[in-house]
């Protein structure tokens, strides 16, 4: 897929699960766990142990089944570890000038965490093709509304406090996604293994998101 048929998917699934794994096989089962139940948009965190391992692993058993990223790029360098292992999107939890040039240069979809007006403006302003707001619960669905007001053509994804019960909120403010973590797949559920329990979330989580987005 192209960058904008990345871009597009992403629109079309509505949801990214954002995965902060205990370890490396855990975090594969737990991804394993989320395609079963529907969840084809999917994020591995640098704060996963073997990060890359894991990419590349999940790349090789999935393919473009699922669109596959890497998130909270803090470093330049992980810009180009991201895209030479095959994620499809890099996503940032911050704006630094620096980075966000060396996301945007990659030629992937970049989705650049910011939070003020004021990051938010920069972000976009830098080449980012989604603004990531985070954390999403401090403002919630009506700060999505605010920021829409000045910038009613950038496309927001709020990661942080996005939950089954509140998912429609989001839509309904307008976002084009959302990024679901603990609340899609829950650590302790991880850790014991309970990966049936995972999938069926999954699928209720994603069975919400499409009711929202048709509401």
């Amino acid at each position: 897929m192209n960058k904008q048929d990345v871009l597009n998917r992403v629109k079309e699934l509505g949801l990214l699960a954002v995965i902060r794994g205990p370890s490396e096989d855990l975090t594969v089962r737990t991804i394993e766990a989320l395609v079963k139940g529907g969840v084809f948009g999917i994020e591995v965190t640098f704060s996963t142990p073997n990060a890359y391992s894991v990419v590349e692993r999940v790349k090789a058993m999935f393919g473009d089944q699922i669109v596959l990223g890497m998130g909270t790029l803090t470093e330049v360098e992980q810009v180009e570890g991201a895209k030479s292992r095959g994620a499809q999107f890099i996503v940032s939890p911050m704006y630094d000038e620096e980075l966000c040039k060396a996301m945007v240069e990659s030629g992937l979809i970049t989705m650049i965490g910011s939070l003020t007006p004021s990051e938010v403006f920069r972000a976009y302003q830098s080449g980012a093709d989604v603004i990531k707001i985070f954390p999403g619960r401090l403002g919630g669905p009506n700060y999505i509304k605010d920021l829409r007001a000045p910038f009613p053509n950038i496309p927001f994804m709020p990661t942080g406090g996005v939950d089954a019960s509140n998912a429609a909120d989001w839509f309904k403010a307008g976002v084009i996604a959302v990024g679901a973590g603990s609340n899609l797949c829950p650590k302790d559920k991880v850790i014991k293994e309970e990966f049936e329990e995972i999938t069926q979330i999954a699928r209720e989580f994603v069975k919400v998101i499409n009711e929202a987005r048709q509401a």
